[in-house]
């Protein structure tokens, strides 16, 4: 029986219509033409429906589990519980961890906290849960994170807004909001969080728990969902620094699938943890403090707890690196025209790029929200329709200028790491906001999402590895994040500084 293709030949109307939206002007008989021309390519296409393509491997049992009712569920910090257990033993044995909703587990159902991901369930294992499960670590499930990831805010997540866990009605900081929340509360000793503009680290400050941002590239990103590849990140979020190296310690490291890795240098993370901060040279970024959104009382924790570094045995200065006040500029070019591109138009993945391509959570997803696209958040459509208004009438030139100061940024960074060894700033510039009322405007929604990346979005663009840090409490019991910025692959540093003052802070508190 002879095989029905699976890719049809154009018609000779829609080849005159591709030719119209490039201006191009073509005959009947050129169509005709382009049209034969065409068909013998498209044999190649469904030639590859034949071929077997390479999956990654899902190596530990699990069962499908379950969607959390609320009493399970008070924070709507769960999207899907479902236990994987890994190896008997391993660094991570004991350690329960929960993964992000942004990152494959196969057989368990992912959102993406989006209606238009609503039933897809991944065939494969996300590496990093590979290597959880292969350290062996217990995987909880899966924790709500905000529409698509785009959002600073935990307002937009379709299952729910997630509630701060010091101060129900405020945010608990995102993307990564269900992963902080469950560790805060005390129901998963790590979590698995993704970071393009914040979201490990807003997260992680705003609800009082360590987030750590690896240097771009360190962790592998196979098999998560992508918003814009320069400033797609994944790492550790825990209760105390240790954890977080613990995790960091078994997920970092090249996976050979994943293009976002070019000469990616691994550390000893858990050695770091017994060095102490004698002798670390610690500047502390004038820059990062007095935003007009600042407030005063996380200015004063955050420059109080980084001079607390000369009673450890530390040399602390301030510097200015004035660049840094143009980082969030030239991270929102970066940030909208590429993730229109890539996690829109590119449904996702995209292409000139060599790595593993998770084609089950591609269809499903371009099918998604291309069918249903009211159900994006206003974030997400406002994004999208920045990003296409630049690229029609811009060209693009944009996107590639920011990229190219990007550069320029990092070795702002770069100078001053130079002569410190690490940079403190605030995480966020202002304690967590109120959650937005359901009636409220776009703007005032969109706004609640985004208007705190001010100092952790320029990490993204330049790839240093960032840590946040609890430092204190305002006077309404919200938690203030101090961040700590190291070289490129020398993650190992910005630990041990951050679990030196950690442990600094416990020894006052025991005292």
């Amino acid at each position: 029986m002879a095989k029905f293709p699976t890719v049809r030949t154009p018609t000779i109307e829609e080849v005159l219509d591709i030719a119209d939206d490039f201006g191009l002007n073509l005959s009947l008989e050129d169509a005709e033409s382009y049209q034969g021309l065409m068909s013998g390519t498209i044999e190649s296409y469904d030639r590859l429906d034949d071929l077997s393509e390479p999956k990654l491997p899902v190596k530990y049992p699990r069962t499908t589990g379950y969607r959390p009712p609320p009493e399970e569920n008070p924070y709507q910090a769960w999207y899907w519980k479902s236990e994987v257990k890994g190896k008997n033993r391993g660094l991570l044995s004991g350690k329960t961890i929960v993964l992000k909703d942004n990152i494959c587990l196969a057989g368990v159902p992912m959102m993406n906290g989006s209606m238009v991901l609503e039933g897809f369930v991944p065939d494969i294992d996300a590496t990093v849960v590979t290597r959880i499960l292969d350290a062996g670590g217990t995987i909880l499930g899966k924790a709500a994170n905000t529409n698509l990831c785009f959002d600073g805010g935990s307002a937009t997540t379709a299952t729910g807004m997630v509630e701060n866990p010091h101060k129900r009605g405020y945010s608990a900081g995102g993307s990564s909001a269900g992963s902080a929340v469950l560790v805060a509360i005390g129901e998963s000793d790590m979590g698995m969080g993704g970071d393009q503009g914040g979201s490990i680290r807003i997260p992680a400050c705003w609800s009082g728990i360590v987030g750590h941002k690896p240097t771009h590239g360190l962790v592998p990103y196979t098999g998560v969902f992508p918003i814009e590849m320069t400033l797609d990140h994944t790492g550790p979020m825990a209760k105390t620094v240790s954890d977080a190296a613990l995790l960091l310690q078994a997920i970092a490291g090249p996976d050979g699938q994943d293009p976002r890795q070019i000469d990616c240098k691994t550390q000893d993370y858990i050695k770091a943890l017994s060095k102490g901060a004698k002798g670390l040279k610690v500047a502390i970024l004038k820059e990062g403090f007095g935003h007009p959104e600042s407030e005063k009382i996380v200015d004063q924790k955050v420059r109080s707890a980084a001079r607390s570094f000369k009673s450890l045995g530390a040399i602390v200065k301030e510097v200015s690196i004035p660049m840094h006040l143009d980082g969030l500029h030239i991270w929102n070019a970066i940030a909208v025209e590429g993730a229109t591109e890539l996690m829109l138009k590119g449904n996702g993945f995209g292409t000139n790029w060599e790595g593993y391509y998770t084609t089950s959570l591609l269809d499903a997803y371009a099918k998604g929200w291309r069918s249903r696209p009211n159900d994006l958040s206003e974030t997400v459509k406002t994004v999208m329709m920045l990003g296409e208004y630049m690229h029609r009438n811009y060209n693009g030139r944009y996107y590639a200028k920011a990229q190219n100061l990007s550069r320029k940024l990092r070795a702002s960074y770069d100078e001053v790491l130079e002569d410190f060894d690490v940079i403190i700033l605030p995480t966020l510039p202002q304690t967590a906001t109120k959650l937005p009322s359901p009636d409220c405007s776009r703007e005032e929604y969109v706004d609640a999402a985004l208007n705190m990346l001010r100092n952790t979005a320029p990490f993204d663009c330049s790839g240093h590895p960032a840590i946040s840090i609890p430092c204190g409490f305002s006077a309404n019991g919200l938690p203030i994040g101090m961040m700590i910025v190291g070289k490129r692959y020398d993650d190992a540093t910005v630990i041990q500084a951050a679990n030196a003052y950690e442990k600094k802070t416990k020894s006052k508190k025991r005292k």
